[in-house]
């Protein structure tokens, strides 16, 4: 048997069959590559990552920088229901006083309803607190950042529906912010390496 011979065993079903052309010495039947190694995929700009592997990314998602925007709106509206808590304060000792009643039950009432707008204008600021610190995190902060937007979104949804007709815009950005920071592009921002 030699390699010059075109079907050294006739009943070989993988060598050479009478009548076809030869085949090509190079790997012994097997076709021969032209270009060598496959190139690699582009790098991704975006998300900084190479050799095929998405990195992490380099800028904040617009839906991310969204959200940061509508959590500096709902920070607004917040302060605003607590100036105007405070400001139902002192509209209810001035009806008080204008009434000229001194019967402890309508003294009773008025310190019931100043209290009550005492603890929403405090729950307002601490929200308002929230919604800044939570705005000023998104540059830097990791999952928990994520997970706590999320919940806060969820929460304004809820006190939105306490507040309305008006509550609608505050719904409607509640939902907003949830679903810009639930998304895929939003999660790989929270989840990028940091240095």
């Amino acid at each position: 048997m030699s390699f010059g011979d075109p079907n050294p065993n006739p009943n070989n079903p993988y060598g050479q069959q009478p009548g076809q052309p030869p085949q090509g010495q190079p790997g012994y039947g097997y076709p021969q590559q032209q270009g060598g190694y496959p190139s690699a995929p582009p790098i991704n700009q975006q998300y900084g990552g190479g050799y095929g592997f998405p990195g992490a990314p380099v800028e904040m998602p617009g839906g991310v920088k969204a959200a940061r925007v509508m959590l500096w709106v709902v920070a607004g509206f917040q302060l605003i229901a607590a100036i105007i808590s405070f400001a139902g304060m002192g509209a209810v000792t001035e009806a008080v006083n204008n009434s000229g009643s001194t019967s402890a039950d309508t003294e009773t009432i008025a310190n019931f309803g100043k209290g009550v707008l005492a603890f929403v204008a405090v729950l307002a600021l601490v929200f308002a607190g929230l919604s800044v610190t939570l705005a000023l995190k998104m540059k830097t902060g990791g999952n928990a950042t994520r997970v706590c937007t999320i919940v806060y979104g969820a929460f304004i949804c809820l006190g939105g529906i306490f507040q309305l007709p008006l509550g609608i815009v505050t719904i409607a950005l509640g939902v907003l912010i949830i679903v810009f920071v639930a998304k895929s592009d939003g999660a790989a921002w929270f989840q990028r390496p940091r240095a």
